[in-house]
Order: C-alpha cells, then structure tokens, then sequence
C-alpha cells in the first residue's frame, strides 16, 4: 500500500502546485510510476498466491505529518509537504537497500533493487520541487530540522523491522 499512498500523495501535491507546469508534469511521471509499482507488487503477491491485505495504520507516517507546518504562508507550506514526501521516500530507499542486499530470492532482490533506485529519484526530485518553491538555504535549513525530528522519531521506534520506521 505504500506505493498507492505515495501516488495519492504526487497527485495531492499537483493540486497545490498547479501553476508550476514542469513541476506538475514531473509530479504526473511520480505518480503514474508509483502506481505501477503498486501493480507490480499485486503481481508479484498474486503469482505468490496472496492477496493483498488492508492498509495499515502507518505509525512513521504519522508521526511525520505532526512535524508538518501549521499556518505560515502557502508556499511555506507546500516545501513542507514537500520535504515530508522526500523524507519518506529517503527512508523507502535504504530500506529497499537494505532488503535488496540480505534477501535471496533473486525476482524480489531486483524488484527492491529497481524500488531503491526509483525512490531515490523521487527524494531528489522532492528536494528538488522545495528548493524551487523557496530559497534554497532556508530549503535546506528546514531540511535540517526534518531530519533531526526524523532522527527521534527513529531512536523512539527502537530495532523494529519495517520499511518506515
């Protein structure tokens, strides 16, 4: 489900963007490939013989989304969102790393391998999108405070095994 979660979120985000034309056609690219991935990974559980579950509560997610800005101006707002989405996909790529490196069946180490790459592009891209919303060293500077947020959030979740968090 995260895969889904993360095309409702580039779709969200072109909605609050939509006079930025390139950015909108990059955020469309996100999306349209995140949901393909989601297509993929029915696949693969339906060739397995699975189906997928219900979404789940996302607690890494969640405790994310508190750290977003409240009030401030639109744009401040919008290069939050965005840095919350290139946290997240940030993470999702060590995580796909981490698995395409200690996995054995080779049909899911290359499907994590590709995942990795692809959420990669995605963080860039976020960061990206932020910086041409704001002033790139005020970006960053937020960027910063994401991740030392981040940080604790991590150190409260202990050595629990899942892909946020």
């Amino acid at each position: 489900w995260c895969e889904q979660k993360a095309a409702t979120n580039a779709i969200g985000l072109i909605t609050m963007v939509p006079e930025y034309t390139e950015m909108v056609t990059e955020l469309l690219a996100i999306a349209q490939e995140e949901l393909d991935h989601f297509n993929q990974v029915h696949e693969i559980i339906k060739k397995r013989g699975g189906v997928l579950g219900r979404t789940r509560k996302d607690d890494y997610v969640n405790d994310l989304i508190k750290f977003l800005v409240k009030g401030g101006s639109r744009d401040e707002q919008i290069i939050d969102k965005m840095l919350f989405a290139a946290m997240i996909e940030a993470r999702s790529c060590e995580r796909f790393k981490v698995l395409t490196e200690n996995i054995k069946d080779e049909e899911l180490k290359q499907f994590y391998h590709d995942l990795m790459v692809s959420e990669a592009n995605h963080y860039t891209a976020f960061i990206g999108f932020a910086r041409q919303l704001g002033d790139p060293e005020k970006v960053n500077a937020r960027w910063e405070e994401w991740l030392e947020y981040e940080a604790e959030i991590m150190k409260s979740y202990g050595n629990k095994e899942t892909i946020h968090g």
